[in-house]
C-alpha cells in the first residue's frame, strides 16, 4: 500500500496547520487522519507525517509511542476497549474483559486470525457515572453487561456477513 494522502486529505492537513501557530501543534490531528487512513502508524506512516509536517521522525515516533490511542501494530476492523478502572471494576469491568476475551480467543493487544477484532484492556475513559463501559473504535457503550457484549460482537460480526 502506497502511504499517501488523497488531495482532500491533504487539504484537511492544511486546514488542522491553518488552526495552529506552527504545523508542530497540528501533529496529533494529522496523525489521527493518517490512523484513520493506513489503519495503524507504522514507520512508513511517521516519516510521510513528519515530512508533511517538516517534522524530526523522531519527533513524530515520540508522540506515537507515547498516547495509547495511536496504533503501532495492525489492530483488527473493530477494536474493542475494556475500562477495568476503579469504577468499571466494581461493577464487573474485569469479569467483561475476561469474557470478551474468551469469546473472542485473544488476549490484551491481540488481533482475531480474520482481522476482524483487536481487544484491549484500558484504563479510565471518562465514563465513571456509567461503569462499566467498552468503546468499540470511536463508539462509546456504558452500563452494559455480559448479554449487551454478546448482542453487540454478534451484530458486529453480521456487519461483515459472518455468522457467530
Amino acid at each position: 500500500m502506497e502511504i499517501k494522502f488523497s488531495e482532500e486529505e491533504l487539504n484537511k492537513v492544511e486546514e488542522l496547520k491553518s488552526k495552529y501557530p506552527n504545523s508542530k501543534a497540528a501533529l496529533m490531528g494529522v496523525l489521527w487522519l493518517a490512523q484513520k487512513k493506513f489503519g495503524w502508524i507504522s514507520q512508513e506512516v511517521i516519516e510521510y507525517v513528519a515530512d508533511l509536517l517538516q517534522l524530526p521522525p523522531s519527533h513524530v515516533d515520540g508522540v506515537v509511542s507515547f498516547y495509547t490511542m495511536y496504533f503501532k501494530k495492525p489492530m483488527g476492523k473493530y477494536h474493542i476497549q475494556v475500562c477495568t478502572n476503579v469504577s468499571c471494576l466494581l461493577r464487573d469491568g474485569e469479569e467483561i474483559y475476561h469474557y470478551i476475551s474468551k469469546k473472542l480467543g485473544i488476549s490484551n493487544g491481540e488481533v482475531t486470525s480474520d482481522g476482524l477484532f483487536s481487544l484491549e484492556e484500558v484504563e479510565c475513559m471518562g465514563a465513571c457515572g456509567g461503569a462499566p463501559m467498552i468503546a468499540v473504535n470511536e463508539n462509546y457503550f456504558e452500563n452494559i453487561d455480559i448479554e449487551f457484549v454478546d448482542k453487540l460482537i454478534d451484530n458486529l460480526r453480521k456487519q461483515d456477513g459472518l455468522s457467530s
